[in-house]
């Protein structure tokens, strides 16, 4: 139970990307926050084993085991040897698939914050008004302009790298400077302004330390060694994570305490004053249960573990969840797809190379259904893509002096592209709380029933349709497009389940990420989500959760929560 040792101004459940810009700001504001975490400690730089090991340093050169594969078919699909310590295990947390979903998780302190892909574009004025425009979704109860400062304000402390391109469907933000195109990509981005007029291949906005500002070598980080490693955690801080910049910086205000290997159970509510009173949390070892208490508590487990936190956080007030008027919690989750892919040789540039391992890709922003829907689909894509250069000149056989000898010249230059697209938040897409089964500590195990649609199987189509145009008019030849049918999930963009929107009838948050029923609990990370657009949602999230500590702590101020 609780006492007087565990009682904080906040409480945050969660330490990735959202939970630990929660932290930061909360402590940089005086507030005494207590940051749980299901998963182990990891600490920057000493808890990264395989940050500096050469490829013939992993005992099997970084492919998966067999016994891993069988043991772990979902994690199996993302993860690799470099990594798996920070993919949980399937059997760490089971979950059960009524319709296929492969939900990638990784339970330690800064959660997938060490492996994220980091692209960070902000989602344009389209991207908030379509679905409401087009007839797919809810509105959001927030627009391109109340957001806008607040990515300002996360961008300029992250880190972004980034051209300003003048692109509507995808603004400029404060960044450090991009990495360079090679030679085929400068061509590439030539040919496709050239012949459409309002497409365009661009420098992505990546989470890299490209020419570091003096707030990040405050932080510890230095630039980036263009090693393209990130995943497995950075020595140098070069990427944003929770563990290089937001939980080091809310430590040092001495407002943060971080208690890893803590499940959370559910939320504690008092019906008498309408507000969550704290957290029941579970060791994950010993399995003792503790109540830590709070004014108010940000929730930002990750999407899916978010939902079912606030369903088994059940009273006589709540009886389906916390928050649960509506009967809506956990419907309405939705994914990005990442189906398609494709790619082409292009001739020529024999005499170009480039220098390192550049970690960020390039982007053409998307151009359907943009300020009218216009297609047989609703909703849009981001396409990411590039140019590499293979290894080994063309040589006969696989083995013998010949073969080592074509290894040490560069090969044909290629081009590949795939899909990030947006899909429609349904209510029949749902995750729910199993009748029966549990985990290992006693909470009920989630069910997941998400799936494709007629408007994913059409938004594909046209997708390689188009790639395979584009790669024309770059100059590719032998150009292929695939449709690899991987599950949802796979994308590791899950988001919903929990939105935002104006009306308490249609949505369970508030334009300040505030629970209608229960207003001082937030949800800031994608359980949030009212729609998922067609950019990267991590900067989103990061920047909902700054504006939501705001709004938070000016109503403390005023005795409001």
């Amino acid at each position: 139970m609780a006492n007087d040792a565990n009682i904080y101004d906040a409480i945050v459940i969660g330490s990735g990307i959202s939970g630990g810009w929660a932290a930061k700001e909360l402590c940089e504001k005086g507030l005494k926050t207590l940051v749980l975490e299901r998963g182990r400690n990891v600490e920057h730089i000493k808890d990264y084993p395989t940050a500096l090991k050469a490829p013939w340093e992993l005992p099997h050169r970084g492919a998966l085991t067999r016994e891993y594969r069988e043991q772990n078919p979902v994690a199996s699909r993302i993860a690799a040897e470099d990594v798996t310590h920070f993919f949980i295990k399937d059997g760490d947390h089971p979950y059960v698939q009524e319709k296929p979903f492969d939900w990638i998780r990784g339970y330690q302190v800064g959660g997938k914050s060490i492996m994220w892909g980091r692209a960070c574009q902000r989602w344009s004025r389209y991207d908030f008004e379509a679905p409401e425009r087009d007839g797919y979704g809810i509105g959001w109860p927030i627009g391109y302009d109340d957001i806008a400062p607040w990515y300002s304000h996360v961008e300029k402390f992250i880190g972004v790298c980034g051209a300003r391109d003048g692109i509507d469907s995808m603004p400029d933000g404060e960044f450090l400077p991009p990495f360079d195109f090679n030679c085929v990509e400068k061509a590439y981005s030539e040919r496709i302004r050239k012949h459409y007029g309002d497409r365009y291949v661009v420098q992505g906005r990546w989470a890299q330390l490209t020419k570091p500002e003096p707030i990040h070598l405050e932080q510890g980080r230095s630039a980036c060694m263009s090693r393209n490693l990130c995943w497995r955690g950075c020595p140098f801080g070069a990427y944003f994570s929770s563990n290089s910049s937001t939980l080091p910086w809310a430590a040092k205000t001495g407002n943060l305490t971080l208690r890893p290997d803590s499940v959370v159970h559910s939320i504690l509510y008092d019906e008498r004053s309408n507000r969550a009173t704290g957290v029941r949390v579970i060791d994950a070892h010993t399995h003792e249960v503790t109540e830590y208490r709070a004014k108010i508590v940000f929730l930002n487990a990750s999407a899916l573990n978010s939902v079912l936190v606030l369903m088994n956080s059940v009273s006589s007030r709540f009886p389906h969840g916390l928050g649960n008027d509506n009967g809506l919690l956990g419907t309405h989750v939705a994914f990005q797809s990442y189906r398609a892919n494709g790619g082409g040789t292009i001739d020529g540039f024999e005499d170009g190379y480039y220098y390192g391992r550049r970690p960020s890709e390039c982007i053409i922003p998307n151009f359907r259904n943009l300020k009218r829907h216009e297609m047989d689909f609703v909703g849009g894509y981001t396409t990411f893509t590039g140019a590499y250069r293979e290894r080994g000149a063309p040589s006969p056989g696989r083995v013998g002096g010949a073969y080592k000898d074509a290894q040490a010249q560069p090969g044909q230059w290629k081009i590949y592209v795939y899909m990030q697209g947006e899909t429609i938040p349904k209510q029949s897409n749902h995750v729910r709380l199993h009748d029966t089964l549990k985990d290992q500590w006693g909470i009920p195990q989630l069910v997941t029933s998400v799936e494709y649609d007629d408007n994913d199987e059409r938004m594909v189509r046209d997708w390689r349709a188009q790639a395979k145009e584009m790669l024309e008019v770059a100059g590719c030849r032998d150009i292929q497009t695939a449709d690899t049918q991987w599950y949802p999930g796979r994308d590791i963009h899950e988001m919903g389940g929990c939105r935002m929107g104006r009306d308490p009838e249609t949505s369970l948050l508030n334009q300040w990420n505030q629970l209608h029923a229960c207003p001082n609990v937030f949800v800031t990370d994608g359980a949030c989500m009212t729609s998922t657009g067609n950019q990267s949602p991590s900067l989103l999230y990061m920047a909902l959760t700054a504006r939501a500590v705001n709004h938070a702590v000016e109503e403390l101020k005023r005795r409001n929560l």
